[in-house]
């Protein structure tokens, strides 16, 4: 037992707490090794049975993991709300700041018009019991992705609330606690977090300019993976996008597992300025998720999910159950900025400038000899061999941006730039800061 920290507790619900009040201390590092159940039991004077149900709890909710010999442990990444706001703190006055991974604010289109037209609308208040997705709305959708290449035409569609929201819903609607997720490193670390207070375990594959890469998701399959997510373009922090052929070869692959669920996020939707090439549904659970906050704003939690019949079943229902429904409120304006040719020329506007943006600041690093990826969306990922040293020498020089240790499970480091507030004019001299922060005066380049 640490010799830092003892826990204590008479039943499962004190032991738990005990133990996460010491992780979220810093009293337990991550990946500490945790006493085994007889030896805590034994030194707490309780049965192991009661120790193993307080080591379960805390694996539910993402705070420890079991990794067999290796015994239970304090995960890497523990889903401990005050450990994440310690890793994302915001960056010091004074500082460019590209460390946030949102969309520029005078690039989204205003809400205000759509919310007053919405007002000024009579008609009766919304019941209950009629509380649902909205028809309109889910047949207003089924064009716009059919549009796009994305075959919802025999889908379901679900209205909820946001990309994550979605995913959620659809994980814990087939999966139990202790199942392998498929998810990509480096990935969204939202979701690297959400795997782990579901209970789930993350099964890393690796991602490049295409996407996935098919060799490393055939073998996060066949280590056990039950579900798998992909983003489909502007992935976060990479900004790959799914190709066509690449599409086609992950297709091939999934075909071979029918009882895995694909989940297809589609967060930055209309932002993006390539179609999503998508891969499902080729397997018997199927969703594709579609989000309106990175185009039209991140107060506008909503998300179009399109899936099989049971898996669109399993979600309207439990939100029935929960939530109940996305407010009908939100939906109506989602519907309204659809129709709105003004907003639709804003956002597409929006993806114009952030793609210029992103090319400019490539081409500045190419041209300082910096490798850097980014096919689409509004982040850079700039592979460094040391993080911590080129997040703090770009501080020095006024810019913040975000370490890629929170995008990675075994991946290599890296930094993400958010260029989404990012003038072309800015590029060179960023690209110049940066070219010196990964390779320093007197430092060697590594080998690629």
């Amino acid at each position: 037992m640490s010799a830092q920290y003892q826990v204590s507790g008479d039943n499962a619900a004190e032991i738990s707490a005990s133990i996460e009040a010491g992780i979220v201390r810093g009293d337990w590092i991550a990946g500490a090794a945790l006493p085994p159940v007889r030896v805590l039991a034994g030194s707490l004077h309780v049965s192991p049975a009661t120790v193993a149900k307080a080591y379960q709890e805390l694996r539910q909710r993402g705070v420890i993991e079991t990794e067999g010999r290796r015994g239970t442990r304090v995960r890497s990444r523990p889903a401990v709300a005050v450990t994440r706001a310690a890793l994302r703190t915001p960056a010091p006055p004074g500082l460019r700041d590209l460390s946030t991974g949102e969309p520029d604010p005078h690039l989204l289109p205003p809400l205000a018009p759509a919310i007053a037209a919405l007002a000024a609308q009579s008609g009766p208040p919304q019941g209950y019991a009629s509380a649902v997705t909205m028809p309109e709305l889910a047949d207003a959708a089924r064009p716009r992705l059919l549009g796009e290449g994305v075959p919802v035409s025999g889908s379901v569609i679900v209205v909820t609330s946001g990309a994550l929201d979605s995913i959620e819903r659809v994980l814990t609607a087939h999966l139990r606690p202790g199942d392998g997720v498929a998810i990509e490193d480096p990935g969204w670390a939202a979701l690297i977090d959400l795997v782990a207070a579901l209970g789930l375990r993350a099964v890393p594959f690796a991602v490049d300019t295409e996407g996935p890469d098919p060799e490393a998701l055939a073998a996060a399959l066949r280590a056990g993976a039950r579900a798998v997510v992909i983003t489909v373009r502007a992935q976060n922090p990479t900004g790959a996008a799914v190709g066509a052929e690449r599409a086609v070869r992950l297709r091939e692959l999934l075909a071979g597992h029918p009882g895995v669920v694909v989940i297809e996020d589609d967060h930055a939707a209309e932002l993006a300025e390539h179609e999503p090439n998508c891969i499902g549904p080729v397997t018997g659970s199927w969703a594709f998720v579609r989000s309106a906050s990175k185009p039209f704003g991140p107060d506008l939690r909503i998300a179009v999910l399109a899936g099989d019949e049971t898996t669109a079943a399993r979600v309207a229902g439990r939100m029935r159950i929960g939530m109940g429904w996305v407010s009908t409120v939100l939906q109506r304006l989602l519907l309204r900025l659809w129709r709105d040719e003004e907003a639709t020329e804003l956002v597409a506007h929006a993806a114009r400038t952030y793609g210029e943006r992103r090319r400019a600041l490539q081409a500045a690093l190419r041209a300082e000899g910096v490798e850097a990826f980014g096919e689409t969306g509004i982040n850079v990922w700039v592979p460094v061999p040391d993080e911590t040293r080129a997040v703090a020498a770009l501080r020095d020089r006024g810019y913040a941006v975000a370490p890629g240790t929170l995008f990675r499970m075994g991946s290599p480091p890296g930094i993400r730039i958010t260029i989404s507030t990012l003038e072309p004019a800015e590029a060179t001299e960023l690209a110049g800061a940066v070219a010196a922060a990964v390779n320093p005066v007197g430092v060697t380049p590594p080998m690629r």
